[in-house]
């Protein structure tokens, strides 16, 4: 505990300098504060002021739950201020002579029309932006995001790439962070992969792409934060929207949802609901191929294999915010998730002698039935300390349930063949609660501090129950049986500090985490019962500096300290199976991966941003692969087989070369080079691009249509895997009906069907060529109606932490 105290000390310094300098620094200029109220005499909090002076921009600011846009250090002159709100009309303030003094005034809206219910607002928005380092995607603004799930719009944005086990990365780099308003999911591997393909865009409203998160995020995630931001309205009045999407691929597709808010006073309510129903299909092919120790080819697996089933996705999430008075606000918020997953597979692996003649055959079925189901209560709060501090609180709880039932058989396909059955039951329950507390000042005219604490509490239950048939009877398999308990404690302290100095403008931070873990593995009639703990810290440095040499062009150097923790799952040493010559298992001696990433960025106006990055990674989490109890059999897991190096460079174009056409293109390049050990000394380099272009048309006045598409070359996110090249091409077209309330939309996706999974595996002598195709090609029908204002997406902060990410289902 002694490096918890130092960051405790470290935080009190910084908490001590601040107060030291608030009391030392000089007076600046004279404050202005501009009280924007509707036309019910509430506060209009979000609404946008802009500072002119000679009609031209000098700052802006947001008015705060009080209503308040306040401007500090302003220099002796003449200025106007513009208020713009959604829904209402832009205003204009008089003059103001400013002289150095203090002073306030106040300013009341006009809605755009006196049947609000029947206002609406059209706003166009690009669907890629690039903001304060972050790549922004606007879900609604993309006419082939209606009807896909938040997992197929990641796969087609910029820099991302997703493997065939689901694992997500970014710009070259695996171990992302991934936030659904701000929470971790708390989740990892295939359940993460479950949970966002089967989550549907159209209650999404932006997804963050954030290379290089600040103190204040959790320190997980080494390549960075994927965070999905749902809809939420804060419009005066009752609002809402709906939408249902049918499609069809081999199979059909349908899904539903509903975004509801009424706001009166001082109450807010919102509620959000989403379903989808629908049949998957996935076919894997695999060849895999045995040598001996002089590399002489000795046997072939070949192994094609179809996945098919039903999928069953319910999301909820309600609650309230109530504002107290003008400087207290109090939130509720309750949620659940509920997936099911029924289905199965059918295969033949076959046996091939090197000439590539069969030797035997065995087909293989399996039934699965797979459930998901998640419970979250929030509480928040904010509250104005004074017109430059603020204190916001979140305290979560969540519960997560998993529920697995397998059913194997083997048959060998030869006179007096075997016939062998197994089946598995695999329950895990998690438990998380979480709290944090967040503190904001705003020092001077351009520089602000936060700090903050938080911690997570979080408990998993994980069993696995096996049996084989014999005869008539089930016995139970002890050599894979298993219950396995896991405990982790994580607490945080990080201070941050921003300024700007003529064309500079800076942040540092500083964020400590202490991680301290226990684990119980159970035994039994043949395993030996086993328990492991650990205790660790660290500090996590962070910060950009800015520099700004004109109106059009702006550099910025950012440089950050990140770790990723092994899911849980990771950790638990027991067997899973995939098939009968495949298993998983998990490795209790992996350690956290640490990454230290480097990035210069130039921005020029607009239009285009360029930027060169570099990241080493120490302890990289890669996929090992052993061999089995049998020469046969495969075993997938996980360890730290060394360190990467990773080299980028990145260039996103928005331009629009003709009054309805407009473009986002987006290229990313690395190299990257991998080192480890993992029998053998390994080590890989390669060169890998991914290419992204998303075209926008206006065609007439009512159709807006898009022709979007990626490209990824040779890849590689493991020691010991190759990914081959994949891509796709999607259109669609859409235009409003109904007096502009619905929108209707066609989508045509994979239209090339080229968006597969294709590589090649390295195994302890033995090599296994894969291509996962899915029902990825599909045409798709989209209806939107939005009643009462147009929506105004409201940021919201919670407290949930990175260990839920982590959540794996083995």
């Amino acid at each position: 505990m002694t490096e918890l105290k130092k960051a405790i000390y470290v935080i009190a310094l910084i908490l001590l300098s601040r107060d030291v300098y608030s009391q030392s620094m000089p007076a600046g200029g004279g404050a202005f504060s501009l009280i924007i109220l509707n036309e019910k005499s509430q506060p209009a909090e979000g609404a946008e002021v802009k500072q002119l002076k000679d009609n031209q921009p000098v700052k802006t600011a947001v008015a705060n739950a009080r209503g308040v846009a306040r401007f500090e250090g302003l220099a002796i002159g003449t200025y106007t201020f513009v208020v713009n709100y959604t829904g209402y009309k832009e205003q204009i303030t008089r003059t103001y002579n400013f002289t150095g003094n203090t002073f306030a005034d106040t300013i009341r809206l006009q809605p755009l029309n006196t049947n609000l219910q029947q206002v609406t607002v059209v706003a166009t928005v690009p669907p890629i932006e690039n903001k304060q380092g972050k790549t922004i995607l606007n879900i609604g603004s993309s006419v082939t995001n209606a009807g896909s799930t938040v997992l197929e719009v990641l796969e087609k944005s910029p820099g991302i790439t997703v493997d065939r086990n689901g694992g997500i990365a970014m710009k070259g780099k695996a171990g992302v962070l991934v936030l659904i308003d701000n929470k971790p999911t708390y989740l990892s591997g295939a359940d993460l992969n479950n949970l966002l393909s089967s989550m549907s865009s159209s209650n999404v409203q932006q997804i963050e792409l954030i290379a290089n998160p600040t103190a204040k995020y959790d320190a997980s995630g080494n390549a960075g934060i994927i965070n999905i931001k749902t809809k939420k309205n804060k419009q005066q009045g009752f609002n809402g929207s709906f939408n249902i999407t049918g499609g069809v691929g081999v199979y059909p597709k349908n899904n539903e949802s509903v975004v509801l808010n009424y706001r009166t006073g001082k109450v807010n309510l919102f509620f959000n609901y989403n379903a989808t129903l629908l049949k998957y299909l996935t076919n894997l092919y695999a060849l895999r191929k045995y040598y001996d120790i002089n590399n002489n080819l000795t046997a072939q697996l070949d192994q094609p294999g179809g996945f098919r089933g039903t999928l069953f996705n319910n999301i909820i999430k309600t609650g309230l915010d109530y504002s107290v008075n003008s400087n207290t606000t109090l939130g509720f918020a309750i949620g659940g998730i509920a997936v099911s997953r029924v289905g199965g597979n059918v295969g033949t692996a076959t046996w091939l002698n090197p000439a590539g003649m069969a030797d035997s055959a065995i087909y293989t079925t399996n039934k699965t039935n797979n459930q998901l189901r998640n419970g979250s209560v929030n509480f928040n709060a904010r509250h104005t300390i004074s017109s430059s501090q603020d204190l916001t609180a979140d305290f979560d709880w969540l519960h997560y349930t998993t529920q697995s039932d397998q059913d194997y058989d083997n048959k060998l396909l030869t006179a007096g063949g075997y016939d062998e059955q197994s089946r598995g039951n695999i329950p895990s329950t998690i438990n998380i609660g979480s709290g944090k507390i967040d503190y904001s000042w705003k020092m001077g005219k351009d520089l602000s501090f936060q700090s903050g604490w938080k911690s997570s509490f979080s408990k998993t239950d994980n069993a696995a129950s096996y049996q084989n048939l014999a005869g008539t009877q089930w016995v139970d398999d002890n050599s894979r049986n298993n219950r396995f308990l896991y405990k982790e404690n994580i607490h945080a302290l990080y201070g941050t500090l921003e300024n700007k100095y003529k064309k500079i403008s800076y942040q540092a931070g500083i964020r400590y985490e202490y991680t301290s873990y226990n684990a119980h593995q159970y035994g039994n009639a043949t395993q030996k019962d086993s328990a492991f703990r650990k205790n660790y810290g660290g500090f996590f440095p962070s910060g950009y500096i800015t520099y700004q040499p004109d109106t059009a062009n702006g550099f910025t150097l950012t440089v950050g300290r990140r770790v990723d923790r092994p899911a849980f799952q990771l950790l638990n040493p027991f067997l899973s199976i995939v098939n009968k010559y495949t298993y998983i298992t998990g490795n209790p001696l992996i350690l956290p991966q640490y990454t230290w990433n480097f990035e210069l960025g130039h921005q020029y106006k607009n239009w285009l941003t360029t930027t060169v990055s570099y990241s080493t990674i120490k302890n990289y989490f890669s996929q090992i692969f052993l061999n089995g109890a049998t020469k046969d059999i495969i075993l997938y897991t996980q360890g730290n087989v060394g360190h990467t190096g990773n080299f980028g460079l990145s260039t996103t174009v928005v331009l629009a070369p003709l009054t309805w056409w407009s473009f986002t293109a987006n290229i990313v390049y690395n190299h990257k080079q991998l080192k480890g050990f993992n029998g053998n000394t390994y080590t890989t380099a390669i060169d890998q691009f991914n290419f992204n272009l998303n075209n926008q048309f206006t065609i007439a006045k009512n159709y807006t249509a898009e022709v979007s598409g990626f490209y990824t070359t040779k890849a590689r996110n493991d020691v010991q895997e190759l990914l081959y090249p994949t891509g796709q091409l999607s259109a669609g077209i859409s235009r409003p009906i109904l007096n502009k309330k619905g929108t209707l939309k066609l989508i045509a996706r994979d239209i090339l069907y080229t968006n597969a999974m294709e590589g090649l595996t390295q195994f302890p002598n033995s090599t296994e060529y894969f291509k996962l195709t899915r029902d990825s090609r599909v045409i798709l029908l989209s209806f939107t109606y939005r009643f009462g204002k147009a929506y105004k997406t409201v940021k919201h902060a919670s407290g949930v932490s990175d260990e839920m990410q982590r959540v794996g289902n083995g």
